[in-house]
């Protein structure tokens, strides 16, 4: 006889702006349900698209309870009303409804500053998804990818892969993933080296280093060559958007010491050395120009494209296009 399965969690909290760790949470949520009712679903909304109606009848009970995973984003921008309904709901939830509420933590209103801790007293499971900003966090996340997939890595390794990486988590994720099960478990400087040695041309980030480098026809076989090894298209965008963020960003603090400038900039000195040698050739209208062709990128590959391959081609060509624009 096995034992039943515990009923999972009614109320969560995932409270941060860290865009993986957050998308982990929700669907550990869905997870839970999942397990109790392999049929659950899960509906996402953003709560400055709710109404105080329509809200009622996302979590009102159903005849046969199924399993519904509720997951209210951006709840930083709450009304008071929603709120209200948020808290009245919660003093008697319904069977087989799973409500995940995540916020950013800001906020401006009332409303926004005090739903967090009203979802804490009412027992919400949180889970704290903080923007991940230091080195020193990113190598932790990293020991901690590794760990949880079963291995372990030294200090150097941690270096070597954030160098050979990059700094999206994603990309980071996967790579630590793939370490363990390649090497064993156990990974150090020279097996990340090995690895990544002649892998290089294939992942999200060297295609957006040809890109921003403004080399058309390069950046264009590089991310023809990505899409035919099946290197996600969620990857490849954050890498592009990763590349040119980071170019705007350290153009605009002005030419420095790498090693000086990284406490304020919130990355590490290798990675501000490397934008700056890219950043030559870029000018404002350029870096305008690439912004929003990476944000309309970001849209496009997680769901408003009908063929996210074209729409990857298109964008590295217009970013190298976008260089040497003044």
């Amino acid at each position: 006889m096995t034992d039943p399965v515990a009923a999972p969690a009614p109320l969560h909290l995932v409270l941060g702006e860290e865009e993986l760790l957050i998308e982990r949470a929700v669907r550990g949520a869905l997870s839970a349900a999942r397990m109790v009712d392999s049929t659950a679903d899960l509906t996402r909304v953003r709560v400055s698209e709710l109404t105080a109606p329509s809200l009622l009848e996302m979590v009102s009970p159903s005849l046969f309870a199924e399993g519904r995973v509720i997951a209210l984003e951006s709840a930083q921008d709450v009304s008071q009303e929603i709120a209200d309904v948020i808290l009245s709901y919660l003093k008697q939830p319904a069977d087989g409804v799973t409500l995940v509420v995540v916020h950013s933590g800001g906020g401006r209103s009332k409303a926004a500053k005090a739903l967090p801790p009203a979802l804490r007293k009412a027992g919400a499971v949180v889970t704290e998804c903080a923007k991940i900003t230091k080195p020193a966090e990113r190598e932790a996340f990293v020991r901690n990818e590794v760990r949880q997939a079963g291995g372990k890595i030294d200090g150097a390794g941690v270096l070597a892969l954030i160098d050979a990486v990059g700094s999206d988590l994603r990309e980071l994720a996967s790579a630590s993933a793939q370490l363990v099960a390649d090497t064993g478990g156990r990974i150090d400087e020279e097996a990340v080296r090995r690895y990544h040695r002649g892998r290089a041309d294939v992942t999200g980030f060297a295609v957006a280093e040809k890109a921003v480098a403004g080399d058309r026809s390069a950046a264009l076989e590089s991310v023809r060559w990505a899409m035919q090894i099946g290197v996600p298209h969620v990857l490849v965008a954050d890498a592009l958007a990763d590349a040119v963020r980071t170019i705007a960003k350290v153009t605009a603090a002005g030419r420095g010491n790498p090693n000086q400038m990284a406490g304020e900039l919130g990355m590490p000195p290798w990675k501000i050395r490397k934008a700056q040698g890219q950043s030559r050739g870029w000018g404002q209208d350029g870096l305008a120009d690439a912004m929003q062709i990476v944000a309309r990128l970001n849209a496009e590959v997680k769901g408003a494209a009908a063929d996210p391959d074209y729409a990857i081609e298109r964008a590295v060509l217009e970013l190298a296009a976008a260089k040497d624009r003044r």
